[in-house]
C-alpha cells in the first residue's frame, strides 16, 4: 500500500481537551470550542509572547455548545458549535462554524447558519484581550495582569499595546465587515433568513516594537494560496513514499513527516535557511542540540535542513565571554528566545549557551552532511566555524586540562546539567546521590571523538594534511582515555559520568548507547555494552530506558531517570548496528514502532518506562511534547539504520546492506533524497536495488565489518 509519508487522507479529529495549532514561531492553544479562556495556559503566541489571552465567541450572550473540532493542517482548525436551544426547544436551529488559520497572527472566519424555518435575529460577539505575558510566565502559571496596557478602538478594530523600556508589544484586531466595538468586544447584529448563512472574519496581527507583522492570509486570498499552505504542499509533495506490509510503520512515517513540516522555521532574512523547532507548543524555537540531532536524522529526507541549521548556528556562534548567558568564543548555543521574559529563562538572555554537547555535535553534523552532498562549497564556508568549535572544546570544554570535556554552570541561573539529560536530578550515582560538577558525561566524550574524526575527514578533502593528522591523533588519544577512565568492569558497561573528583558516576544508563553510536567504544567492550542496554533492567519492551531499574534514582514516571525517549533509542539502535548487533537494533526499532501504534501513530518526546509485561500499552508522560522534533525524526533514522544506508558522495559511492525485520519486508521507498537526486530503494528477502543514483555514483557492496567503518 503506497502512501506518502506526509499524506493526510482524513483530517485528525481532536479528542483531547485542548487544540494546538503551529506555524513557524506562531502557535495557538485553545479549547475544543475554539475559545481562548482567560486565566489559563491558552492563548495565541508570537515570538515567545502571548498576544491573545482571551478570544471568546458568544451568540446572544451565551457560549456555544461545542459539537466537534478537527485539524485539516498543523496551522488550521475547524470548530463546529451551536447556540444552546432557545426556551423549551429540544434542538438548536443555529449552527456556528469557526475556521481558524494561524501564521504571524490569526485569521478566523465565522459562519452562522440558520437551520430553522424562521428568520433568526442574532447578536454575535467576540471578546478579545491581550496580557502580553512571556512564554515562561504562561507555561509555569506565573502570568499576572500587567499594568499599563493601552486599549484603543474605532469602528472596526481594536488596538492593544504594552511598552517596557525600549521594547513594545501590541495587537491589532480588525473585523470584516465592521462591527460595533466596545470594551474589547466586537459585536455583529444580524438577521439570518431560514436555511441561509452569514459570514464574518477577524484578523489579529501582532505588533513588535511598533511594526505590525504581516498576516500570512491576506483578505480576499484563498487560504490554499497562502504561504503556509504552499509550503506544506511542497513539503508533502517532496516527501518519500513507502510501501511495506507493516501498517504501523507506514502510519508512523506519515505522521512524523507531517509533524516535521509543522515544526519548520523559516528565516525571513534568509528564506533558504530552514531549521526545525525543538517541539510544540512551548519550544517553537531553535535549540542547538535538538536541531542538530533532528537534522542529522533527517538527512535522507531533506539535507537542506542540516545546512540551514548549521548556517544559523554558525551566525550565532559564541564570540565573547558572558558569564550570565554562558557565551564563550566558539561555543554553539543551547536555545534562542525572543519574548519579554527571556530574563526568566536559563542565562537571562535571548540566547543561552549552556550546552556541553551542541558544540561537538555541530562539527559532527558538518562532517556527516559532507557525505550527502557533492557540493563541497556549502561545507567549505563553514570550516572556520568548525575550527572555532574545536578550539572551544580544548580551551573551555576541557576545564581542567585532563583531556576530557566537562561542564559546570557559571551562575545559579544556568542549567545545572548541560547534556541532553538536563533535569536537575539526571546525573546520579548508583545509590541515587547526585553528582557534583564539573561533570564529564560519557556520551559527550563520544561526540568530541566523532567531531575530531569528522574534521579530519574534511581536512582530507581539502588536502590539509597537518590538520587531518592532528585531529586523528586527538581522537585516538581521547578514545584510549575514555575506555580507561569510564569503564565499569563489574557491570560490563561505561559509567554515566565522572564527577568533580573524577569519581565514576557508576549508574547504568542509556548514555552508553550514544558511545556505541559515535564509535568511541573499544571493540572488546562493545558486546558487553550492548548486552547491558538490552538487559531486563534497561529494556522495557517498548524501548531502552534512560536509567536501569536497579539504580537508586530509578523512577519510570520521571523525565530522565527511567523513562523511554524515542530519539535516544534511535541513536542506540544506530550504535548497535554500527557494531554489528543486528538483532538488538531490530528489536529496538520494532519496539518503538509498536509504541507509536498506541499514540495514534506519533512518537512523543518521551513516555514512561514501565515494563511491557506489566502494562501492555506504553504509559504517557504527562507533559511530553507532541510533536517534538527529534522524536518525529527518529523513525526516519530508524529506517536508515535498518537499511544500513551510508552515502559517501565525495567518493562517488553509496553503501546499502539492508537488515530489515521480516515484518517490514518487502519494502520500497520512492523519492529518498540523496544530494540533488531522488532515488528509489527496493528490498525483498534476499536482494536490494537502488534506482536513480546521481551520475557517476555507484552502489558499493560491503561486508558488515567494512560498513561499520564508513
Amino acid at each position: 500500500m503506497n502512501g506518502p509519508w506526509g499524506s493526510t487522507d482524513n483530517a485528525p479529529v481532536v479528542s483531547g481537551g485542548t487544540v494546538t495549532l503551529v506555524e513557524g514561531t506562531t502557535f495557538c492553544i485553545c479549547g475544543r470550542s475554539g475559545d481562548i479562556r482567560p486565566a489559563s495556559a491558552q492563548g495565541l503566541f508570537s515570538r515567545d509572547t502571548r498576544v491573545l489571552s482571551r478570544f471568546e465567541l458568544t451568540v446572544d450572550g451565551r457560549r456555544l455548545d461545542p459539537l466537534a473540532a478537527h485539524q485539516p493542517t498543523p496551522y488550521s482548525a475547524v470548530f463546529i458549535g451551536r447556540r444552546p436551544p432557545q426556551g423549551r426547544a429540544a434542538d438548536s436551529t443555529l449552527l456556528v462554524v469557526r475556521r481558524r488559520y494561524i501564521g504571524n497572527g490569526l485569521r478566523e472566519d465565522v459562519e452562522v447558519r440558520n437551520l430553522g424555518i424562521e428568520t433568526a435575529a442574532v447578536a454575535l460577539s467576540l471578546t478579545v484581550d491581550a496580557d502580553f505575558a512571556g512564554l515562561f510566565d504562561v507555561k509555569e502559571g506565573r502570568a499576572r495582569d500587567r499594568a499599563g496596557i493601552v486599549l484603543e478602538a474605532d469602528d472596526s478594530s481594536i488596538r492593544m499595546s504594552y511598552q517596557r523600556g525600549d521594547e513594545s508589544r501590541g495587537l491589532h484586531v480588525v473585523a470584516q465587515p465592521p462591527a460595533t466595538v466596545a470594551k474589547g468586544q466586537l459585536t455583529w447584529t444580524m438577521a439570518i433568513s431560514p436555511h441561509e448563512e452569514i459570514s464574518v472574519s477577524v484578523h489579529a496581527m501582532p505588533v513588535v516594537d511598533g511594526v505590525e507583522l504581516p498576516l500570512r492570509y491576506r483578505p480576499g486570498q484563498a487560504v490554499e494560496a497562502s504561504q503556509p499552505a504552499t509550503r506544506l504542499a511542497e513539503w508533502r509533495g517532496s516527501a518519500p513514499t513507502v510501501d511495506t506490509p507493516d501498517v504501523r510503520f507506514r502510519q508512523l512515517l506519515s505522521v512524523s513527516t507531517e509533524d516535521l513540516g509543522m515544526l519548520r522555521i523559516f528565516d525571513p532574512d534568509h528564506p533558504d535557511r530552514v531549521v526545525v523547532a525543538a517541539g510544540a507548543p512551548w519550544f517553537m524555537t531553535l535549540f542547538g542540540r535538538d536541531s542538530l540531532l533532528a537534522s542529522w536524522m533527517l538527512l535522507p529526507f531533506d539535507s537542506s535542513i542540516a545546512y540551514g541549521t548549521l548556517r544559523t548556528l554558525a551566525e550565532l556562534q559564541g564570540e565573547k565571554l558572558d558569564v550570565i548567558s554562558e557565551e564563550q568564543p566558539g561555543r554553539i548555543l543551547h536555545e534562542v528566545r525572543s519574548g519579554f521574559d527571556s530574563e526568566l529563562g536559563p542565562g537571562g538572555r535571548n540566547v543561552y549557551y549552556g550546552s556541553i554537547d551542541a558544540t561537538p555535535l555541530f562539527v559532527m553534523l558538518l562532517g556527516e552532511l559532507s557525505r550527502w552532498t557533492s557540493d563541497f562549497a556549502l561545507i567549505e564556508d563553514l570550516l572556520p566555524h568548525a575550527d572555532k568549535a574545536l578550539e572551544w572544546v580544548e580551551k573551555f570544554g576541557d576545564r581542567d586540562g585532563d583531556g576530557l570535556v566537562e561542564y559546570q554552570r557559571e551562575t545559579d541561573r544556568g542549567l545545572l546539567n548541560q547534556g541532553w539529560k538536563d533535569s536537575g536530578d539526571a546525573i546520579a550515582f548508583t545509590d541515587g546521590v547526585r553528582a557534583t560538577p564539573p561533570i564529564a558525561l560519557a556520551e559527550v566524550q563520544g561526540y568530541v571523538y566523532a567531531a575530531y574524526l569528522a574534521r579530519a575527514r574534511l581536512a582530507d578533502r581539502c588536502g590539509d594534511i597537518e590538520r587531518a593528522r592532528y585531529c586523528r591523533e586527538q581522537a585516538t588519544r581521547l578514545k584510549r582515555l575514555f575506555n580507561e577512565a569510564f569503564w565499569l568492569p563489574d557491570r560490563g558497561t561505561f559509567a554515566l559520568a565522572l564527577d568533580r573528583d573524577k569519581r565514576l558516576v557508576d549508574a547504568v544508563a542509556s548514555n552508553a548507547g550514544h558511545c556505541l553510536w559515535t564509535g568511541i567504544v573499544d571493540d572488546d567492550k562493545a558486546r558487553s555494552v550492548a548486552a547491558s542496554l538490552m538487559s531486563p533492567e534497561m529494556f522495557s519492551g517498548f524501548g531502552v530506558r534512560t536509567l536501569a531499574t536497579s539504580m537508586g534514582a530509578y523512577n519510570p514516571a520521571s523525565y530522565h531517570n527511567g523513562s523511554v525517549w524515542p530519539h535516544d533509542n534511535a541513536i542506540i539502535a544506530a550504535g548497535m548496528m554500527r557494531y554489528g548487533f543486528v538483532q538488538e537494533a531490530q528489536r529496538i526499532a520494532v519496539a518503538l514502532i509498536d509504541a507509536a501504534g498506541h499514540f495514534e501513530g506519533r512518537l512523543p518526546e518521551l513516555f514512561c518506562g514501565f515494563d511491557r509485561d506489566e502494562f501492555p500499552i506504553p504509559v504517557p508522560y504527562p507533559t511530553s511534547c507532541m510533536p517534538q522534533a527529534w522524536a518525529a525524526a527518529a523513525p526516519v533514522y530508524l529506517l536508515r539504520t535498518l537499511l544500513r544506508f551510508e552515502p559517501v558522495l565525495d567518493d562517488k559511492a553509496v553503501f546499502c546492506l539492508p537488515a530489515l525485520p521480516e515484518r517490514l519486508r518487502p519494502l520500497r521507498i520512492d523519492r529518498l533524497h540523496l544530494g540533488d537526486a531522488e532515488i528509489r530503494i527496493e528490498v525483498d528477502d534476499d536482494s536490494v536495488r537502488i534506482v536513480g543514483l546521481p551520475y557517476g555514483v555507484r552502489l558499493a557492496m560491503a561486508t558488515v565489518d567494512e560498513w561499520a567503518t564508513l
